[in-house]
């Protein structure tokens, strides 16, 4: 038996090692055999006519190299990313409660002619734009069984903490998504008319209207105001498209030698959660905030919350000794006293501007629609 628990104890090590385990993960596996050892030497018959079997034959020797020491975990999945952040402006709100943003929107009257000893006439002002939003919390709660993590022994549990955290950025990632490609914010756009919504599969031709159409986007005084499209967010099947169109030095649709004037003038964003059937993949186009102060949408997370975090339920476990005999160490416990489940909870605040006829829109001179059917 000894023999054989070497032998297991070695292989262990030597796997553990080119898998590029910590040298303490490695320490850990003497102490257990040691552990092991010592477990089995203090056995002995439970009668006088009774006799200590092998418990391990050579079938579970040849068994446990074949499925333990030959096991490996593969690589899963790469999730489709998605880089929102340049979409939106980003708001910190001190709690959960409704919070106002104004914004001036329109300039004054314009100067009129006065005759001599005329009086001028009074201007007037327009009212601020009022917005209002609010931060909610966003939870999902994982637990595991303490046998669970002490059997874990090609540290699936290590990457629980990663798993979570690419959990929490996939919901914010829909909920961006859904700013724009919902129901309520697609028909205000296509309410506004072809200046802010049109049918037409994603060409150069089509981004130049998009961007004339941002041209002619007016205050609320409809003075003429600095909106340039800066993204393209479209659909991950018109990848190839987006790409030909970027790198072409001629207009890719057109068999002429007019030249492309607007590869490179856009940042393209792959949006891979965009719905629709080929060929007829939506696309949007929006204003970079940071330049012009149009503001498409805006995202907003509690003070103190910047991202996301992962919570531990606190145990109420409590070791008192050890059954083995004084000094005998204790192994330590997690979780509750009663199960011995262990409780992660991964949590997130954020919100964002909710109206019931313009979706998310925060500023509807940002965005451009397209359903990207044929018109």
């Amino acid at each position: 038996m000894r023999r054989i628990t070497n032998t297991l104890k070695e292989i262990r090590k030597y796997q553990l090692t080119n898998q590029g385990a910590s040298n303490e993960r490695v320490a850990n596996v003497d102490r257990m055999f040691r552990f092991m050892e010592g477990e089995l030497s203090s056995i002995s018959p439970t009668g006088t006519n009774e006799k200590l079997m092998e418990v391990m034959t050579s079938a579970d020797f040849t068994f446990a190299i074949q499925e333990f020491v030959q096991r490996k975990s593969l690589p899963g999945y790469t999730r489709k990313a998605f880089n929102f952040e340049q979409l939106i402006k980003t708001d910190v709100l001190p709690n959960y409660m409704l919070v106002n943003r104004y914004q001036n929107r329109a300039g004054v009257d314009d100067l009129e002619y006065v005759g001599e000893k005329g009086p001028a006439r009074p201007g007037s002002v327009d009212d601020a734009i009022k917005r209002q939003y609010q931060v909610f919390r966003w939870e999902k709660q994982y637990d595991f069984s303490h046998e669970a993590l002490v059997n874990d022994d090609m540290g699936y549990f290590e990457d629980v903490a990663v798993k979570m955290g690419e959990a929490a950025r996939r919901t914010i990632e829909k909920f961006v998504s859904r700013l724009y490609n919902n129901t309520v914010s697609i028909a205000r756009l296509a309410a506004l008319g072809a200046l802010f919504s049109v049918n037409g599969r994603l060409t150069s031709a089509r981004i130049s209207e998009a961007r004339m159409a941002f041209g002619q986007r007016v205050d609320n005084r409809n003075e003429p105001i600095e909106a340039d499209l800066a993204f393209i967010v479209y659909h991950r099947g018109l990848s190839d498209t987006v790409a030909q169109i970027q790198a072409s030095q001629l207009v890719p649709e057109l068999a002429t030698n007019a030249e492309n004037v607007i590869r490179n003038t856009f940042i393209p964003i792959k949006d891979p959660y965009l719905t629709g059937a080929a060929p007829d993949l939506p696309w949007f186009a929006f204003t970079n905030h940071q330049l012009n102060g149009i503001i498409p949408f805006v995202l907003a997370r509690l003070q103190g919350m910047p991202g996301p975090q992962i919570r531990r339920k606190k145990s109420d476990i409590e070791a008192v000794t050890s059954m083995l005999g004084a000094g005998t160490p204790v192994a330590p416990m997690l979780g509750d006293f009663e199960s011995g489940n262990i409780v992660l909870k991964v949590a997130d605040v954020w919100g964002t501007y909710i109206d019931g006829t313009e979706g998310n829109l925060f500023d509807t001179n940002g965005s451009y629609h397209s359903t990207g059917t044929a018109p």
